[in-house]
Order: C-alpha cells, then sequence, then structure tokens
C-alpha cells in the first residue's frame, strides 16, 4: 500500500498540474502553465484506497463504480479542505464558484472526480503493465 500511496501522489500530481495548465487556456496563457501544492501530494496518495476498495466493488456496473470513487474523491477533498483551511493552508479556494460548498469542494467537478476516479482504478490494477491500460488480445 506504501508503494500505491507514493503512486497515486504523483499520478495525482501529474493530472492537476495537467488540468490546471489546460486552465491557462481560459485566461490566454499560452504557456500553459501548470501548478500544485506539496499538501496535495498525500491527498493524492490516499487515492491508494482505491485499490482495495475496487476489488470489493469489481462486478458492479462502471456508472455506480465511477460513483462511489467520487464520493470517496468528495469527502477526502471536503475533510482536507476543511482542515487545511482551519490552518489557512489550503492550495485551492472555490469561493467564487456557484456550485461551490464552503469554498473547499466544487459540486460541478462531479463528473471529473467520476474520470479520475476509474483512472486510479486501472491505474492500480495494471501492476507492471501500466503502460499498457488497454490491452489488444489479438496482438
Amino acid at each position: 500500500m506504501k508503494g500505491d500511496f507514493l503512486k497515486c501522489g504523483v499520478l495525482g500530481w501529474g493530472m492537476e498540474i495537467f488540468w490546471t495548465g489546460l486552465h491557462a487556456l481560459g485566461s490566454e496563457n499560452w504557456k500553459l502553465t501548470g501548478y500544485s501544492s506539496l499538501w496535495m501530494f498525500p491527498i493524492y496518495g490516499m487515492a491508494a484506497c482505491i485499490g482495495p476498495v475496487s476489488k470489493k466493488i469489481q462486478d458492479l456496473p462502471l456508472v455506480l463504480r465511477g460513483s462511489i470513487y467520487m464520493t470517496g474523491i468528495f469527502t477526502v477533498e471536503y475533510l482536507s479542505g476543511m482542515f487545511l483551511k482551519h490552518y489557512n493552508m489550503c492550495p485551492w479556494d472555490y469561493s467564487s464558484s456557484p456550485f461551490q460548498y464552503k469554498g473547499v469542494i466544487r459540486l460541478d467537478y462531479a463528473p471529473v472526480w467520476f474520470l479520475v476516479g476509474i483512472i486510479y482504478e486501472k491505474f492500480l490494477k495494471c501492476r507492471g503493465n501500466c503502460y499498457m491500460i488497454v490491452r489488444d488480445d489479438k496482438a
């Protein structure tokens, strides 16, 4: 689980830097500068919990699994955000969004967290073959 924690932390950082880099397009920042915070590493690392959960729910439909992961991600985002906000260390502030709750979660990110949960599920299942998330059995 320790190795998964580290891998999930790095993957989360990468996805966040990619996501924030894409958002730079909205402000016509052609450098596409992405960013994150050191605080995000342990938060993303907690996605390692998806591995054991995915084994228990693997027979459920994709929509239900993704919804479970999305709910878990919202929960971790809320709890970690409120904790960090209490100490004035929260690296994100969604207060200006109409779909925010207490400035630490955005409900309009539900599809993003659904997809991120599925990405983590696939990533954690591909032990040793992470470059081959989708396999071609005909090859």
